[in-house]
């Protein structure tokens, strides 16, 4: 890796955490008669209607294989299983406290990532991911006593989530970000929208949709435009860094929780999550100074053959 690649990939990942927290907040503001699976629709709804003509505009091949075709849609249906469940969970739970369950998915991408894309992470980066996920658990400290079943939605969304993570990763080297991000969005709008018309008018609470309300047309366009420039961000961020960099980096978004949490839905962060804050930026510049220092590696010339 290149040095200005490797600290331009860690810029972009650190603006998908800042703006992840927004579209969770947009989401969690929705009001609640509008269903969760039109939330969804609008979230992938607004993402066709920005990227293909942006695509078509800066004349990027969109063509794709079969193969490829087959995997935009299994890409799409972990996204949307994801984004399901942990919009589902923000409907019982502040922001922070679902992000802070979330934050078992950079275990999994990491340990996946090393596992199917042999991406090495080595034991220092490992701990520094530990520390990181110990900072989230001060945080916000769920507990399942209370929360009850609704605490297993993020951890679903972490699982799908990871896997959504690793399969962007390897497709990222072979199609540009913003055709694989609207072939996405495309996809999932076919696995979302049809069902959500078909059981229109059923009265089942999370299916049935409605007409919103001109504040609800507010928060829906507000998920989706910036669910499609934050995940954008994101698949840059992964044409450019290994998986498990970007799940140790990913915990910078508590951050943005926590700041988005307190101005819009009041919720005061404790002295303890001031600590959890402190080493959760503590493990992400530990993270950010080993990458950089490990892209400097592959620049140094080759000594002289003998």
């Amino acid at each position: 890796m290149d040095r200005r690649n490797t600290t331009l990939g860690i810029f972009f990942m650190l603006v998908f955490c800042a703006l992840a927290p927004v579209m969770d907040a947009s989401a969690k503001a929705t009001p609640p008669e509008v269903p969760v699976t039109q939330i969804l629709a609008f979230r992938f709804g607004v993402q066709v209607l920005l990227l293909y003509p942006l695509v078509m505009a800066l004349s990027l091949p969109s063509r794709t294989t079969v193969r490829d075709g087959l995997f935009h849609l299994a890409r799409a249906a972990t996204l949307t299983l994801a984004t399901y469940c942990f919009f589902t969970a923000l409907r019982f739970m502040p922001v922070a406290d679902a992000i802070a369950i979330f934050f078992v998915s950079p275990f999994i991408v990491t340990l996946l990532g090393a596992v199917f894309l042999k991406e090495p992470i080595g034991w220092r980066r490992s701990l520094a991911s530990l520390v990181g996920f110990g900072g989230a658990l001060l945080v916000i400290r769920p507990s399942f006593a209370d929360l009850g079943a609704v605490a297993l939605l993020p951890l679903a969304t972490a699982l799908m989530f990871a896997i959504y993570i690793l399969m962007t990763r390897s497709m990222s080297q072979r199609a540009h970000p913003l055709v694989l991000q609207a072939h996405t969005a495309l996809a999932a709008s076919v696995l979302t929208v049809p069902p959500m018309l078909l059981l229109d008018g059923t009265g089942l609470t999370y299916v049935d949709p409605v007409w919103p309300s001109p504040f609800a047309w507010m928060t829906l366009i507000a998920v989706g435009t910036v669910a499609t420039i934050s995940h954008v961000f994101l698949t840059f961020a992964l044409r450019l860094i290994p998986a498990g960099t970007v799940a140790s980096l990913q915990y910078f978004e508590i951050i943005g929780a926590t700041i988005v949490g307190f101005l819009i839905f009041g919720d005061l962060p404790t002295p303890l999550t001031f600590l959890g804050i402190a080493i959760i930026i503590a493990s992400g510049l530990y993270n950010i100074a080993r990458e950089s220092r490990l892209s400097d590696i592959p620049d140094r010339a080759p000594p002289p053959p003998p």
